[in-house]
């Protein structure tokens, strides 16, 4: 059970810090619910009974949070090349509420949004991960939602120009040149 001032997740909303305990009316059944303020201003109402089971969770703390920018600091990991497919398998990562399948998500879509672009659908995928992973960062690392967008473009900046700048680099001054055949250089190796 959390407490009045607690920081919590509440997954697919981000983080937030319960604001009040209230005892509400809702369909004409009393339930107790944690009030969270959100990010925005925004307010949510969770039913205590079924906090854990929608995975409701302590915000994660300094070390931790240390951690997810190295997630974001390390090269992309394999995703499904079927858009369908990647996108359910991204969503469930979100679903899951682990801040680092949510950092490996915003990572990997930020990756593919800069080597070929992303669909309608993924794009407001990455801006939706991109707030919830926002959200806890600011709350573990007691700074300011500016601070920590920053810190996470710039951390997967850098690590794209690591791991990807040089096979773009590559796909590109190779495409130029005359494909190498075998079989003519051998020719022109015997005539000589």
């Amino acid at each position: 059970m959390f407490n009045i001032g607690d920081k919590i997740v509440y997954p697919m909303h981000g983080a937030g810090t319960i604001d009040s305990i209230e005892e509400k009316d809702v369909l004409g059944e009393k339930q107790s619910y944690y009030i969270l303020k959100m990010p925005g201003e925004v307010k949510v109402m969770v039913p205590i009974a079924k906090a854990e089971q929608v995975g409701v969770r302590s915000i994660i703390d300094k070390t931790s949070a240390d951690q997810v920018f190295k997630v974001l600091e390390q090269d992309e990991t394999e995703m499904n090349k079927n858009w369908n497919k990647r996108y359910r398998d991204n969503m469930d990562k979100l679903k899951s509420g682990d801040i680092y399948e949510i950092a490996d998500v915003v990572r990997n879509l930020s990756f593919k949004q800069k080597e070929k672009g992303l669909s309608t659908g993924e794009k407001k995928m990455l801006t939706n991960a991109k707030q919830i992973l926002v959200s806890e960062l600011v709350l573990a690392e007691h700074s300011n939602k500016d601070e920590i967008e920053e810190m996470v473009d710039n951390k997967i900046n850098n690590s794209f120009i690591t791991f990807k700048s040089g096979d773009t680099l590559k796909e590109s001054v190779v495409s130029k040149f005359i494909p190498f055949d075998a079989n003519n250089a051998n020719n022109a190796t015997e005539n000589t």
